[in-house]
């Protein structure tokens, strides 16, 4: 006989701030609902540390299994903040799905990096931990990439309704649901990622707080053809990125440097904006709702980009209307695909990722 048993999810995403953890209940593979949240940050040196592995370099392999680990006792320390914070011990929890943190995502090559020691997670957490998603889609011919489009159906779709959940995170991705279709699902370029560094490199801001920067600027017509020209908007999906592609390195490539800065970051905004535009009207010319989630939603200049390319075609609403907070979703999800693991039900997106099956993802490691 089924019953309710809790997850807990674990991510951390490419824009790097820091991990977050979201308990949630389910009965067998059925989603009962998300039931609280937890985050820790990245220190400044982990995140630099990270970003370096981007490139090649020096000693890399010792350096990625260090940060592997720095990263595992990291995520078990928001794992313990997560159980004090609702009085539970490990042995209330079913099990932990972890994606790590990605540092090189490559389905031309057939890989997918994603920082984790799995066993030292299981060991300083005492759960059983899963993780690994990626690979076993991969080995079946797919990109490993978006992993969350079945999360998103059992949750989000609605009979006779035309949806969309737009995840903008450091790269957007997006999930079109049709009730009793197979989701597709793909990423649509960079998110936040461009935003970020460019705070960053010029600021020394992590992020554009509250889009307060973006809306001291204008777009550039010139430069925001530039970089909507790149061959990665004409690929056809399956398709996914990250870092490699859409870099701080490929920005500055064309820049003249005379340019104001915050006219710049203006235009990093509309590029997100019309990238994730005409991704979605490729895909889903009938959109009639879209669900937000993800740190983007926290930038109004983003969102109003946004409301106003799609004014004439769908409604744009937060996750929380669906009754799951838009910054817990992406954690969620992998609790869900723990979940699927324990209970031996496939749950990667074939048709979403390009795999020739459906398939159970991730790799179980025991306390």
């Amino acid at each position: 006989m089924k019953h309710t048993q809790l997850y807990i999810g674990i991510m951390s995403g490419t824009s790097m701030d820091g991990a977050d953890a979201v308990l949630i209940s389910m009965n067998g593979s059925q989603w009962q609902g998300a039931l609280a949240h937890a985050f820790l940050p990245y220190s400044g040196c982990l995140k630099t540390a990270l970003l370096d592995l981007q490139n090649t370099g020096n000693n890399e392999l010792h350096r990625s299994q260090i940060l592997a680990q720095e990263l595992s006792l990291l995520y078990a320390q928001t794992v313990h903040q997560l159980l004090t914070q609702q009085n539970l011990s490990a042995n209330n929890i079913t099990a932990i799905g972890c994606h790590g943190q990605t540092i090189r995502h490559a389905p031309e090559h057939r890989y997918s990096i994603q920082l984790v020691n799995l066993p030292l997670l299981a060991e300083k957490t005492g759960i059983l931990t899963i993780g690994d998603f990626r690979n076993r889609d991969l080995a079946a011919g797919g990109q490993g990439a978006p992993l969350v489009p079945a999360f998103h159906q059992a949750l989000f779709a609605k009979e006779n309704t035309s949806r969309v959940v737009l995840n903008i995170g450091g790269i957007a991705n997006i999930s079109v649901l049709h009730a009793n279709t197979p989701p597709i699902g793909f990423d649509t370029g960079a998110g936040n990622m461009l935003l970020d560094a460019w705070a960053q490199h010029i600021w020394q801001h992590d992020y554009d707080t509250n889009g307060e920067i973006a809306a001291q600027g204008l777009v550039l017509p010139e430069l925001l053809n530039k970089l909507l020209a790149h061959p990665y908007f004409k690929q056809p999906y399956p398709k996914s990125t990250g870092r490699e592609l859409f870099s701080l390195t490929w920005l500055q490539s064309h820049l003249h440097g005379k340019e104001n800065p915050y006219d710049v970051m203006r235009t990093l905004v509309q590029f997100t904006a019309n990238s994730i535009h005409a991704a979605i009207i490729q895909a889903a010319p009938y959109v009639q709702q879209i669900y937000v989630c993800g740190g983007g939603i926290r930038n109004p200049v983003l969102m109003s980009c946004l409301k106003t390319l799609f004014t004439e075609q769908a409604e744009i609403h937060s996750t929380a209307t669906l009754s799951l907070d838009p910054q817990w979703v992406e954690a969620a999800a992998f609790a869900w695909l723990a979940a699927c693991w324990v209970n031996r039900t496939p749950s990667n997106p074939h048709i979403a990722t390009g795999a020739n099956k459906a398939l159970i993802l991730g790799s179980g490691h025991y306390a």
